[in-house]
């Protein structure tokens, strides 16, 4: 029987592009994807594996422990790359028990399964799963807040800002202690904001070009000068594939873009592409609009990614200028349809 690595959220944004990489790229390996098909999940997102015999889907929620408990002993898990999490900051602030559950809760539940059925007692493994390993995918906004300067590092202390990144800071710590407790073999990734295909119609990239297409007001919030550092989604998937194959036990590794842009660069290069892909009379620029900023919202964030680059020989293939070309055909063919 093949080795199997579950893929939790694996139907969602980052995860869909993950586990299509995968599934092509290990075909000896079974990728097994949980995802309780929340707003953020579709299985649309998989349809382009669903028919391989090296990929399955199974519907539930990481929460549920006895859920857990049968994909692990069915598909003999050896490894799992956790993306699945509550993510939308916006829904965090108006409901952020659903956040506690998801990510504190169910990053919990999950790695208590994986240490049962991968370890005989602390710092000793089952015959077999020697070589079983948890990666835990989390975020830069686990540290809070950037002035001007500076970069996020692997020790940047934490002081998330939000439920939401609060919640993923938790999850985090739990991930940390299963290491340091039990020896579980356990690496942690933190990335940037990732754009490209895939992500959810409501997230600021997304909602520019739909807006633009629709003839609508495009809303940016505040004044627009909020900074993300902005990461192409396969290049992340291709820095969790390596942080998972080679990334050293305990470790945590910042994956980032080193393409800070901020969102009135954001919406006018999207205008601008709009603009000779799709040329109407007026450029879509003039649709641009400004609402209320919400609440608690930082205002830099990026990331050092010094440490990956130098210890695993990650780099990004795409700046922004080359991703956001690729990202914005995807979504014309996807609103244009």
């Amino acid at each position: 029987m093949m080795n199997s690595i579950l893929v939790t959220g694996g139907a969602g944004f980052i995860g869909s592009n993950l586990v299509e990489y995968l599934v092509n790229k290990y075909p000896d390996f079974k990728i097994v994807v949980v995802d309780s098909l929340t707003y953020a999940g579709d299985l649309e997102n998989l349809n382009a594996v669903k028919d391989l015999k090296n990929f399955t889907f199974v519907h539930g929620s990481i929460s549920d422990r006895g859920l857990m408990e049968r994909v692990f002993h069915h598909y003999i898990v050896h490894g799992v790359i956790h993306l699945a999490a509550e993510s939308h900051v916006d829904n965090s602030i108006s409901e952020p028990d659903v956040f506690i559950e998801t990510n504190v809760k169910g990053t919990f539940t999950l790695l208590d399964v994986a240490y049962k059925y991968w370890m005989e007692k602390p710092f000793v493994y089952k015959h077999g799963f020697e070589n079983a390993r948890f990666l835990h995918v989390s975020t830069d906004e686990v540290y809070g807040s950037l002035g001007e300067t500076g970069l996020f590092t692997e020790k940047t202390p934490y002081a998330p800002n939000s439920p939401y990144s609060a919640s993923k800071a938790s999850s985090d710590m739990i991930v940390r202690s299963y290491h340091h407790t039990y020896g579980m073999n356990t690496v942690i990734t933190n990335c940037s904001n990732n754009y490209g295909p895939h992500q959810h119609d409501e997230k600021l990239i997304p909602t520019v070009i739909r807006k633009a297409l629709a003839g609508e007001e495009i809303p940016i919030y505040g004044d627009g000068k909020n900074i993300r550092d902005w990461l192409y989604v396969l290049d992340h998937c291709k820095g969790l594939d390596l942080v998972y194959d080679y990334g050293k036990s305990g470790e945590v590794y910042n994956i980032g873009g080193k393409n800070e842009r901020d969102n009135n660069y954001i919406a006018t290069k999207i205008c601008e592409l709009l603009d000779t892909l799709v040329p109407k009379e007026t450029s879509y620029k003039n649709q641009i609009t400004y609402v209320k900023d919400r609440a608690g919202h930082d205002y830099r964030y990026a990331i050092d990614a010094s440490k990956i680059e130098n210890e695993l020989g990650w780099n990004a293939d795409e700046n922004f200028e080359s991703g956001i070309l690729k990202t914005v055909k995807w979504y014309i063919q996807k609103y244009k349809n």
